[in-house]
């Protein structure tokens, strides 16, 4: 597939993604565009990293969750290293409570 086409597919995908304005929406989105599974393990990530940044320990977080420690290493370099996702995104739930 062209990259071009993929890159303007995938920035089609944010945009869609911003204009939802609700829970419902977002899930009524994703529960057409996502598998159960697809959406079961996207908030399982984010769990993951939610208790990464509550420092608890991988083995808890793997009986806790399920989590292999692979994924939840996966999670923990992104956390770290990668673009801020994961830590806005939390600061802005934990804002929202």
């Amino acid at each position: 597939m062209n990259s071009k086409l993929t890159e303007e597919n995938i920035e089609m995908l944010y945009r869609a993604i911003v204009s939802l304005e609700t829970v419902e929406e977002c899930r009524r989105f994703f529960d057409d565009i996502c598998t159960v599974v697809e959406v079961r393990d996207m908030a399982q990530r984010l769990q993951v990293a939610q208790m990464l940044e509550q420092k608890i320990i991988y083995a808890d977080i793997v009986k806790l969750t399920g989590a292999s420690t692979a994924t939840i290493s996966r999670i923990n370099r992104c956390r770290e290293y990668g673009s801020g996702g994961y830590r806005m995104v939390l600061e802005r739930l934990k804002d929202g409570e």
